[in-house]
């Protein structure tokens, strides 16, 4: 008989991240619980000493982006979480989610109707992936997906009206469907999230097994 594995509780960002956190969970064999946060970083950073006293006691995952906060993640982590719970895993994407979406070269390219090519190859060396991304998509040959990402001139937004909505599309979408298998292969801060998350299960269901 297996072990039943306990779902993990997630705390993200915004709704973006928390499709990209879903993905990955599913990619690593784990069950997405309840989802906290989705109301930017500050609110999170504000509630991670609350979701870090509840990983005493079940599996827990906090993504954030590592925006120009530290020069490096484990500089940020140590510094807003220097005791972070036995099943907590706090994990940053550098310098945002969107460095884990440029990863998969492939599908992103094939998505945003722009020759591979363009994407770069090292996105967690990117300062500012979501400009990036913004950028790669004012070079799309298909109209609606710039007028869906690019911000119009003048508005004074940094992101197109449709912005969230095509990345959670590029995600989920079952024809384009994001890759954390191939997009961890370019990111080293996915890779060590979807690591951690791996190693999270084993502890969990060698846990389980020995009640």
């Amino acid at each position: 008989m297996k072990p039943t594995l306990l779902p993990v509780s997630v705390a993200v960002e915004g709704p973006t991240d928390e499709v990209v956190v879903r993905r990955i969970l599913e990619y690593a064999g784990l069950t997405c619980g309840t989802v906290y946060g989705r109301e930017g970083k500050p609110y999170l950073l504000k509630r991670l000493p609350n979701y870090n006293r509840a990983a005493r006691f079940a599996p827990w995952l906090v993504t954030v982006d590592l925006d120009q906060d530290a020069d490096c993640a484990p500089d940020f982590v140590r510094s807003v979480l220097p005791n972070p719970a036995g099943s907590m895993l706090f994990r940053v994407a550098v310098r945002a989610i969107e460095a884990w979406l440029l990863a998969d070269a492939e599908r992103l390219a094939a998505f945003l109707h722009v020759p591979c090519s363009r994407i770069p190859t090292h996105p967690d060396a990117e300062p500012n992936p979501k400009r990036t991304l913004i950028n790669l998509a004012r070079q799309s040959r298909k109209r609606i997906i710039r007028e869906d990402i690019v911000p119009r001139e003048g508005s004074g937004n940094q992101v197109g009206p449709g912005y969230t909505g095509r990345l959670i599309e590029f995600v989920t979408s079952e024809e384009q469907l994001w890759r954390p298998k191939v997009a961890m292969q370019r990111s080293d801060s996915l890779r060590r999230c979807v690591e951690a998350l791996h190693t999270l299960k084993n502890e969990t269901r060698t846990n389980t097994e020995c009640l």
